[in-house]
């Protein structure tokens, strides 16, 4: 009798430990693909420069030669600047999906892309700013802006805010948006000049100075998502089992909504608009962490940090001795992944 009440123990125990076992593994796999991606974002590029003096121009403090200067002034800002972008598309991607119990759920959704994107236009048309670091703060601006609109509106009317709402609010919104930024573009040809090169999504031509600027926000949205994470878990099992638990749901969602507006307007606003990061990573890290939020947020920020530099990478080589923007080839590598994720194995349930 007590050997048949201890085998479910026993068979609880040991899946527990595989489940953690094949965690730890994956987290463990995804820091070595972004150390790797951040090693070849700073050794290749038009020019690649060899592993040793890759290391002299990181750790000997001279700038005298030609090689020290590009990659101490342009390739390890670059590469910090992709490795926040990533981390922040990534965990922004399952905070989304997460909140708004949507498979398809992109940062994008409550309106923050086109909120930024609005914001670089008028910059643009109305100041002449045609620069990423003096844009920024416009973009971040709208994002915020656009945020705060898309929670108004779908706060609207008896039941308050519901997932539901608030994407349908920002589908709504984001249309409009964007067809203020055509109005704008179609009507003034510098204006749509300047603009396509921010819309593409790149990390080219973007310095330190950027990097710093949009720092400290996604500090604190990574702060706020990692807080989050165990309430999003407690959400998950539906709002009325979560609150039977003693979870404060409004108090849960408006620190996730908070945590994507800080991550998404940021990146957004640092290297424009750019797709798939936030969709297709955290389907492919809940394949092996499950829907535990506690796991699949850090995770979905590694991998997006290691996607989002090895498309930078990618597009470096089969344009040289140009480049191909990252927003591009992450469409172009992105979508198919994405169809391939989807027909060939069963997304884990959110």
């Amino acid at each position: 009798m007590t050997a048949a009440i201890d085998a479910p123990v026993v068979r609880d125990t040991r899946r527990r430990r595989s489940t953690r076992s094949r965690r730890l593994t994956g987290l463990a796999i995804l820091l070595v693909l972004v150390v790797a991606a951040a090693l070849a974002s700073i050794a290749v590029g038009t020019r690649s420069i060899g592993p040793g003096e890759v290391w002299r121009s990181l750790f000997d403090g001279d700038l005298s030669t030609e090689e020290a200067v590009i990659v101490r002034q342009l390739r390890v800002p670059r590469t910090a600047l992709g490795l926040m972008v990533g981390l922040a598309l990534g965990v922004a991607g399952a905070l989304m999906q997460g909140h708004t119990r949507n498979p398809l759920g992109d940062p994008g959704l409550l309106g923050v892309t086109a909120g930024a994107s609005l914001a670089v236009v008028l910059a643009i048309a109305w100041f002449g700013i045609g620069t990423p670091s003096g844009y920024v703060w416009f973009a971040f601006g709208g994002a915020l802006a656009g945020t705060v609109l898309v929670y108004a509106i779908g706060s609207a009317g008896h039941s308050g805010p519901t997932p539901v709402t608030l994407a349908l609010a920002g589908a709504a919104l984001s249309a409009l948006l964007y067809a203020l930024v055509r109005a704008v573009v179609v009507s003034d040809q510098q204006t749509l000049d300047s603009f396509r090169f921010w819309v593409v999504g790149a990390l080219a031509g973007r310095g330190a100075d950027v990097a710093w600027q949009v720092a400290p926000f996604i500090a604190l949205g990574l702060l706020l998502a990692v807080a989050n994470a165990p309430a999003l878990n407690l959400l998950g099992l539906g709002e009325d089992v979560a609150r039977g638990l003693g979870q404060r749901i409004w108090p849960a969602r408006i620190v996730g909504l908070s945590a994507i507006t800080l991550l998404c307007g940021a990146a957004t606003a640092a290297c424009g608009p750019i797709a798939f990061v936030g969709l297709v990573v955290p389907h492919a890290v809940r394949a092996v962490t499950g829907p535990d939020h506690r796991w699949l947020i850090p995770c979905s920020g590694l991998l997006g940090a290691a996607l989002l530099l090895t498309a930078d990478v990618i597009g470096r080589i089969v344009a040289r001795p140009g480049e191909l923007q990252v927003g591009i080839v992450l469409a172009l590598v992105g979508a198919p992944f994405f169809i391939a994720l989807v027909r060939r194995r069963r997304t884990a349930t959110l």
